[in-house]
């Protein structure tokens, strides 16, 4: 039976624990570059015995932000920064990833804690773009539609993020095909409405995405693993369902992605969600029996009996955990109850 702190190899990589570290972003670069924010950030969750850490959403161009203040991966001078983070993640003995993202029609918004409004022109935004000219909300900017001129080049933009995430030092790369993002506009029926090569059937809507995860292991050879984030359902009848995340899975693991991070909604803004504990872990369980992938589990999973129970159940491969590492930086080495895994730093902390 496999144990949350058994080791697991992708395509090489050996990640040192199943206890991994979610994409979450914190709205802290300086023009898409990390700072000293990041590194302690990130870096504390690897001191703290996370198997994988991986960097929030980066952007593959700037227009392609959630907000002003994201991380980038756009321009060479993004890699340093991150180099010196990736390398001290390395030093603690964690996997460090990278989420490569376009936030499509999401873009151009503030902060959070500011109230997530959008940005304008004005005030340092700028016009979204999208798979069709569909608002997110009533209070979204209106996006324009994406030329497939444009679109080619939203795939190069990710090829470059690669390669550049590579050069600053990451040995695996999650793409972000979720929460209602540009790859996952094109994906739903809700928010593509497109009549050419990109929008209308399933195998359509998909090709992007295709596109997209086929070009990037192209780039990137086959010693990094590659994951994928979807959305696994809309919650909306009419829209993305588990089904198609099944069926895309199937295509997305031909084209080289080697696990699906399964999370949920972002596409719809009046879903309806039953928060509880675990409460996407069924989603995981499906996409991995029946795609026939690793899959990763992630929402409101808190503490280790439970993330224990999901792998002994079989449901997902790993764990995923977003704010409770937040809450609590080691988790990890606290959940282990290992000594001689903590930092010898520390070790005198230890009873």
């Amino acid at each position: 039976m496999v144990k949350l702190f058994d080791p697991i190899n992708i395509r090489g990589e050996l990640i040192k624990n199943r206890a991994w570290v979610s994409p979450m972003c914190t709205y802290s670069s300086d023009e898409g570059k990390a700072t000293d924010w990041h590194l302690v950030h990130l870096g504390s969750r690897a001191i703290g015995g996370a198997g994988l850490v991986m960097v929030e959403a980066s952007a593959v161009t700037p227009k392609g932000r959630i907000s002003p203040w994201d991380l980038g991966i756009w321009d060479d001078e993004h890699i340093n920064p991150l180099k010196n983070i990736t390398e001290f993640i390395k030093s603690c003995g964690a996997t460090p990833a990278i989420q490569l993202a376009h936030a499509g029609r999401k873009s151009s918004t503030d902060r959070p804690w500011a109230g997530g409004k959008s940005v304008g022109i004005d005030n340092g935004g700028w016009n979204p773009k999208a798979p069709s000219s569909i608002k997110y909300s009533n209070d979204s900017l209106l996006p324009e539609e994406l030329s497939i001129d444009e679109i080619k080049i939203v795939i190069s933009d990710f090829i470059d993020a690669a390669k550049r995430s590579i050069e600053a030092g990451f040995t695996a790369i999650e793409l972000h095909f979720a929460h209602g993002y540009l790859v996952h506009q094109f994906l739903s029926p809700l928010s593509n409405i497109r009549e050419d090569e990109y929008g209308g059937s399933f195998d359509s809507r998909i090709l992007l995405a295709l596109e997209i995860a086929s070009s990037v292991r192209k780039e990137i050879g086959n010693e990094i693993p590659l994951f994928a984030r979807l959305s696994v359902t809309e919650y909306f009848t009419k829209g993305w369902d588990v089904g198609d995340s099944i069926n895309l899975s199937i295509e997305l693991k031909k084209c080289g992605i080697d696990l699906i991070d399964c999370s949920s909604g972002g596409n719809y803004s009046d879903q309806k969600i039953d928060l509880k504990p675990g409460y996407q872990v069924h989603l995981a369980e499906s996409v991995k029996k029946e795609a026939g992938i690793l899959t990763g589990a992630v929402g409101l999973i808190t503490d280790s009996i439970q993330a224990q129970d999901i792998l002994d159940s079989e449901k997902a491969d790993v764990i995923f955990m977003a704010r409770e590492y937040l809450r609590n930086p080691y988790w990890a080495l606290n959940a282990e109850k290992n000594k001689s895994s903590w930092p010898l730093q520390y070790q005198r902390s230890i009873d």
